[in-house]
């Protein structure tokens, strides 16, 4: 009995520090803006209670672009599923047959990953700038003609160009992570099974297709979790592509955030927006879960 005791003071005082680090971090930030959410509060001083308000607020178009930035993030989300994800699956089963230079690709392809978001806003800024290289690339190709004013790639004009010219730089910088995970999952698959999908006469893409794919369908689950909850989490790259929180065809729930929380000092409804987010997380998490699931 005391050496089970004994093991079990072990093993809490080894896991202290963890839970220590989980609960400051995590949870009690967590619990922090679910109370503030229901008060109006300027991030020091009296608050003042508001019970719902803050979020019927969230919901009125006429007070904020919440709506909107959730939709915004959800066609992020489904171009990060349907666009980014193929292209990251493909460079992975490619590379997983061996090809000669693998490992040279495999790091050019995840070289993007490795540099700072910031870096990469502004590197992208330039190429979609008014006189930048994607209307010189345009003008050579004959796309515009002469006496034509350049494509504003960046502007905040109603079109919804922007957001598209954010998740550009987005699919390019994260792309080489998803394919990074799926290339391992490729890389776990038995030879065996390729071998004797070959045996009896498949091809390279049909071995794909029916063999390495379903093998590594919780890879592919975790790509697409990372893929969704990421892009409702975004906000570094479009805040830099952006240049204003108050841009609106390229708000995303974050851009919202910050707008209450660092311009507009109501931390109340700030924190009600993470709320939201954090709920859409858990949603979309516990949705694709269930799909993979019942796929299995």
């Amino acid at each position: 009995m005391k050496s089970k005791k004994y093991d079990g003071l072990t093993i809490f005082l080894f896991l202290l520090p963890a839970i220590i680090l989980f609960v400051g971090i995590l949870v009690a930030p967590l619990i922090s803006s679910f109370v503030n959410s229901f008060f109006e509060y300027k991030g020091f001083g009296a608050k003042t209670p508001v019970q719902f308000d803050n979020y019927r607020r969230l919901f009125d178009t006429n007070e904020t672009w919440f709506k909107p930035s959730v939709v915004h993030a959800l066609i992020l989300a489904g171009l990060s599923v349907f666009v980014q994800l193929p292209l990251s699956l493909g460079l992975a089963l490619l590379l997983g047959r061996g090809i000669k230079g693998e490992r040279f690709f495999l790091s050019v392809n995840f070289l993007p990953v490795l540099i700072s978001t910031v870096v990469i806003g502004q590197l992208w800024l330039k190429v979609f700038d008014s006189n930048g290289m994607v209307n010189a690339l345009l003008r050579m190709v004959g796309y515009l003609k002469e006496g034509e004013d350049n494509i504003q790639w960046l502007a905040d004009n109603g079109s919804g160009i922007l957001l598209y010219s954010c998740f550009v730089p987005m699919l390019w910088q994260y792309v080489g992570y998803h394919m990074l995970l799926m290339y391992a999952g490729v890389k776990s698959v038995p030879t065996e099974l390729r071998e004797a999908a070959k045996i009896d006469g498949a091809t390279d893409w049909q071995v794909d297709w029916h063999v390495v794919i379903p093998s590594m369908k919780q890879i592919i689950k975790v790509s697409v979790i990372f893929a969704v909850t990421g892009s409702l989490k975004s906000y570094d790259l479009i805040r830099i592509m952006a240049m204003d929180l108050k841009v609106k065809d390229a708000a995303v729930p974050s851009t919202v955030l910050m707008d209450f929380m660092s311009l507009r000092q109501e931390y109340g409804v700030a924190s009600a927006v993470s709320v939201m987010l954090i709920l859409l997380c858990f949603f979309f998490a516990i949705t694709i879960g269930a799909v993979f699931k019942e796929r299995d």
